[in-house]
């Protein structure tokens, strides 16, 4: 699971997208191409958009919520929190 973690991290459009569900959550594919585009200055196609966002929810970082036809994405930071305490830092004034 930590390996799905660290590939879907690897990618910019990846930490773009997760960028955008954090400013906003809750987006449908088209809302997140036309702010990749718009801030971002991304031209990936819906069809890129929509394989990243796959690769995103292999790793736990992505939900989909459905409604009628249209899939609506959010951010699920659990996954980011297990790495964050997988190495703790140490206490200060602790040589290594």
């Amino acid at each position: 699971m930590a390996a799905d973690i660290y590939k879907a991290l690897a990618d910019a459009t990846r930490r773009a997208i997760l960028d955008e569900l954090q400013d906003r959550d809750g987006q449908s594919l088209f809302e997140l191409c036309t702010r990749l585009t718009m801030r971002h200055g991304l031209g990936s196609t819906r069809q890129a958009v929509s394989q990243h966002l796959e690769v995103l929810e292999d790793a736990g970082l992505v939900t989909v919520r459905r409604e009628g036809r249209y899939k609506f994405h959010h951010l699920d930071t659990g996954p980011l929190r297990q790495i964050a305490t997988r190495w703790p830092v140490p206490d200060e004034g602790v040589s290594p």
